[in-house]
């Protein structure tokens, strides 16, 4: 009789998990299309696009600042790394004719509009997650713009680093293997699962930075990890499921848009991973606001200090 009453309890706390996930889900769905996810996702897309060739050259000047112009192609094989195959290889033209030009005026005019150009993809994804989380920006527009400065030179030096530790990993691999023969495995095997594993972390942390501190107001540890770890998932799943598409159907885009087929499926590529990521936005919002007071919006839990003065 116990076990018949202990199973009726965990069958209906899974029913009613079930039924809370549904419900939060579809809210978030919701407040999706409410928010204007899709018009948001199409500016992101497109902002982030525009600002992929300047972060490029921003990687090149600041490499060769540095004295090694490798470490760019390097860094932009990680930025592609998650990508679908047949989108990296429908910009990779392009991208090594940005990687291979010859870059070391880092702080010339040119580059410094690169940086200004290359944050709008930042500003962007700002505007998807300030929607996302029902907030309003308060601050000054030019620091909003050098923060996101900040950020775009902090992933660029980031990336650079990420690619010194893809370029020394076989040097560390053969001096262990002279150590421990049988023990290390060969330096292919490792460079690809080192330069997956890294630019998977890459984007885990990326996405808790800008999930923190990108939009308006502070959100705990807990309150976004959903958010990120659906957006992890749901991007690689349709990564995989896009490339599948365009493994079959790509020619369908050569003959609609001819020489802009390249441009157009990095677009859509971009588009459905924005999507992917204002949802993810929406989702830690709306378990949230599942979890305030019955009739408290999630803006007067985020500021109870102007509320209590306007009482």
């Amino acid at each position: 009789m116990v076990a018949l009453n202990g199973c009726r309890r965990g069958c209906r706390c899974k029913v009613r998990l079930l039924r809370y996930i549904i419900h939060v889900s579809w809210d978030a769905f919701y407040t999706f299309l409410a928010d204007d996810g899709w018009a948001i996702a199409s500016h992101i897309a497109l902002s982030s696009l525009m600002a992929l060739f300047p972060f490029l050259i921003v990687l090149t000047s600041l490499a060769g600042f540095l004295g090694s112009k490798n470490l760019a192609d390097q860094a932009a094989s990680l930025l592609l790394q998650t990508w679908p195959t047949q989108v990296a290889d429908a910009l990779a033209t392009q991208i090594h004719d940005v990687l291979t030009t010859t870059r070391t005026d880092a702080l010339t005019i040119g580059a410094v509009l690169s940086v200004y150009f290359a944050s709008n993809g930042v500003e962007a994804l700002r505007v998807g997650l300030n929607r996302a989380y029902n907030v309003v920006e308060p601050r000054r527009w030019y620091w909003l713009r050098l923060e996101s400065i900040g950020y775009t030179l902090l992933a660029a030096f980031t990336a650079l680093a990420m690619s010194f530790l893809i370029v020394l990993g076989p040097l560390i691999m053969a001096t262990a293997r002279h150590y421990l023969p049988l023990a290390v495995e060969t330096n292919e095997r490792f460079v690809h699962l080192s330069r997956y594993g890294i630019t998977v972390t890459a984007l885990t942390v990326a996405l808790f930075v800008l999930h923190a501190w990108l939009p308006c107001g502070r959100r705990s540890f807990l309150q976004i990890l959903p958010g990120i770890v659906f957006t992890l998932l749901a991007s690689l799943i349709s990564g995989i499921v896009f490339g599948q598409y365009l493994a079959r159907f790509a020619n369908n885009y050569v003959t609609m848009y001819a020489g802009l087929a390249s441009v157009i499926i990095a677009l859509v590529f971009l588009y459905f991973i924005a999507a992917i990521f204002i949802y993810g936005g929406e989702l830690n919002a709306a378990i949230i606001k599942s979890r305030l007071p019955r009739g408290r919006s999630p803006r007067a839990a985020r500021s109870p200090a102007p509320a209590e003065k306007r009482a």
